[in-house]
């Protein structure tokens, strides 16, 4: 399993992965599958290829195959430039347990140590995902807090854990993996 940064041309698997992930992890993300169904090619697009450099995109590859993604937010304001944030994390049923979330946190943190502006990368993760939260800390990243009723599902209000991660601070494990 390797990492990348996606481009133009992976549009198609990109938005086929996320459609999955919505569809079988809706508790995870704030938007749905029709949401994003109906979203034109174009707006995939420009989640991959961001013209403005706010947003990267990472895969995790198997065989060739899209199996995991996750992509870094980069901030523009002034006062809160000098955050990042961790957005969008999924990986396919068959390939978890691979290390493939691992690697494409790794990713975001390496994007994120690459922009010196940027010192911290945060996230938020629904409450009750436990292997996620778990990962997560494995990276470095530590609980601030606990959003209540953060989405409105149709099982009921789910809570959000809110994480972040100081670079260069003795929390930030990090061995960065090689990207193509």
């Amino acid at each position: 399993m390797h990492v990348a940064q996606l481009v133009a041309s992976d549009v198609p698997r990109y938005r086929e992965l996320m459609l999955h992930a919505y569809a079988t992890a809706p508790d995870a993300f704030t938007s749905t599958p029709e949401e994003r169904a109906a979203e034109p090619d174009a707006w995939w697009l420009k989640r991959i290829a961001d013209p403005s450099g706010q947003s990267l995109v990472f895969g995790a590859f198997q065989d060739g195959r899209l199996m995991g993604t996750v992509a870094a937010e980069f901030n523009t304001r002034l006062k809160t430039r000098h955050k990042a944030k961790l957005v969008g994390m999924f990986v396919h049923e068959s390939s978890r347990g691979l290390g493939a979330g691992a690697m494409l946190t790794r990713a975001v943190l390496a994007a994120a140590r690459d922009r010196s502006e940027i010192r911290v990368v945060t996230l938020t993760v629904t409450e009750g995902n436990s292997p996620a939260i778990r990962l997560y800390e494995r990276c470095g990243f530590l609980q601030f807090g606990v959003e209540p009723m953060a989405i409105a599902t149709p099982r009921g209000d789910r809570s959000k854990v809110h994480m972040w991660l100081a670079l260069g601070e003795p929390n930030a494990k990090l061995a960065l993996p090689a990207l193509e």
